[in-house]
């Protein structure tokens, strides 16, 4: 298959960032700035933020790119409440991989190596107060696994070392961690990591499906994936990027010191021990555009991380959810719990005991997922009002909560106090099952006035018990207050009495 121009296009970074724009989702700073002025400029942004004169190179940044929902609906051509959905349409697609000559790949219009491939040279912030050094924070990582031949991605971040070196965090158990663990007496450990991409792509490397992925990111963005060989090394890595930083990890394997960083679960991670990332080539477009990542802090929701989070967790947990219960309607992972430690479902119980099903899967099938909520289908998901309330009015504990114990977690939750196991909760926030019906349990609303009309209140109620409303609907009363006087003359009359909803109606 041929590619053409439009095709390198459609899918970078830039484009989104001006489809932004023009959706009212960007804000730009074009005044020169200062790296160090950056944090002041990202911090605590809903939007996302375009800065075109940054330090002495007066290069181009963008950062939030894909801090909320609505910004990764747009990269998906759907609806916010869409987003779930659309994704696991896509994984089902068939991928398409093209392999472009270095001479027409964009990501490769500038090659530097040697003294040139220099780390400092790039527009890396200092991006939270207690960080160990500047961090690349949209790093994106593909590797090969030497077993398989299949290509792995992640997100990584990077701490710049040296204008050739940076620490890299492979602490967490990973594909890539253990990819490299398994390879790193054999010498050093080709990698390549991708900075400025489209939306789709980090939404990509977030998946843990076990395919190549590359094909994973053909896949999501419905459409064939050019890319192209690194300059350095045989992995292959999209085409149409902003910029790519290749190397290697050394043999010596977790041995240098590598943070604090401001972690994705909004506290600092302590400092560790890590491999070393050495640089051996920075490939770039010409008018490259650099992307900066938020992550951590106080608005959680607002990060790029916990977005991607939200909707990798959403879909994990929606595939658990069609073995264990006949009607999952919804689910959804808050982005101010990272996008991973607190997830809603949403469900229509169709047997007793499908609330705790779901609370079961949802809980086994990512160890990030700490606590569950299960509500009914009358209850948004996305409203913390709504499940505010829920848990007050439709939950005991003593009869509701399930908790369990010494179950795997995410080693970076700060309230594991060095624990390596942890406890999870499920919270049943539905109605015992097959009490639904009852008025108890009903939602005041407004009234309709929606009904069959009949001459009196009294031929209404000889047709049935009524509810008040209904009355009113029967007559077309706009007061109301007149109805409540033949009733009262009823109830003289006829005896009028109330059945358990307090409908109106006639003895017999």
């Amino acid at each position: 298959m041929t590619i053409s121009n439009d095709d390198l296009e459609r899918f970078r970074l830039r484009r989104f960032v001006e489809s932004l724009s023009a959706a009212g989702e960007l804000k730009t700073h074009a005044a020169p700035c200062d790296l160090v002025d950056l944090p002041e400029l990202i911090d605590n942004e809903a939007q996302a933020v375009l800065m075109t004169s940054v330090g002495p190179q007066a290069q181009q940044v963008v950062a939030n790119v894909c801090g909320s929902r609505s910004r990764l609906a747009l990269a998906f051509g759907v609806a916010p409440g869409k987003v779930r959905e659309e994704v696991q349409r896509r994984l089902r697609l068939a991928p398409e991989i093209v392999e472009l000559d270095r001479a027409k790949a964009p990501v490769q219009q500038v090659v530097l190596t040697g003294e040139e491939a220099d780390l400092t040279r790039l527009p890396v912030h200092l991006q939270h107060g207690e960080d160990g050094a500047p961090y690349i924070s949209a790093a994106m990582d593909f590797v090969v696994d030497p077993r398989t031949g299949m290509t792995n991605s992640g997100i990584r971040r990077l701490m710049l070392r040296g204008p050739r070196e940076a620490g890299i965090d492979l602490v967490s158990p990973s594909d890539f961690r253990a990819i490299y663990e398994a390879n790193v007496k054999n010498g050093p450990f080709p990698v390549a990591f991708v900075i400025g991409a489209h939306p789709i792509d980090y939404m990509a490397a977030m998946m843990r499906v076990p395919i190549d992925e590359l094909g994973l990111v053909s896949s999501l963005r419905a459409a064939p994936l050019p890319v192209v060989k690194c300059v350095t090394n045989d992995i292959r890595v999209p085409a149409d990027a902003e910029y790519v930083i290749e190397g290697y990890l050394d043999e010596r394997g977790h041995v240098e010191p590598e943070g604090p960083f401001g972690e994705f679960l909004g506290y600092y991670g302590a400092l560790k021990r890590n491999p070393v990332f050495h640089v051996t080539a920075i490939t770039h477009r010409k008018d490259a555009l650099f992307q900066s990542m938020s992550i951590g802090g106080r608005t959680m929701a607002r990060t790029d991380t916990a977005q991607l989070n939200a909707i990798r967790t959403e879909v994990m947990v929606w595939r658990a959810l069609e073995t264990a219960v006949r009607e999952p309607l919804d689910v959804y992972a808050t982005g101010s719990s990272g996008g991973m430690f607190n997830v809603r479902v949403s469900l229509r119980q169709r047997v007793p005991g499908e609330a705790r099903n779901a609370i079961s899967a949802a809980l086994g099938c990512l160890g990030n997922i700490k606590n569950v909520f299960v509500v009914d289908p009358d209850i948004d998901i996305y409203s913390d009002e709504q499940i505010d309330w829920a848990l007050a009015t439709r939950f005991q504990p003593d009869r509701d909560l399930v908790v369990l114990s010494g179950m795997r977690t995410l080693p970076l939750d700060p309230s594991l106090a060095e624990a390596k196991v942890g406890g999870k909760a499920g919270f049943d926030l539905t109605w015992p099952f097959g009490s639904g019906g009852r008025l108890d349990n009903s939602v005041p609303e407004a009234p309709r006035f929606a009904g069959e009309r009949f001459p009196s209140v009294e031929a209404a109620l000889d047709h049935g018990p009524k509810s008040f409303e209904d009355l009113m609907a029967a007559v077309g009363s706009r007061d109301g207050r007149e109805v409540v006087r033949e009733l009262d003359a009823l109830r003289q009359r006829r005896g009028l009495k109330r059945d358990g909803r307090g409908h109106y109606a006639f003895p017999g």
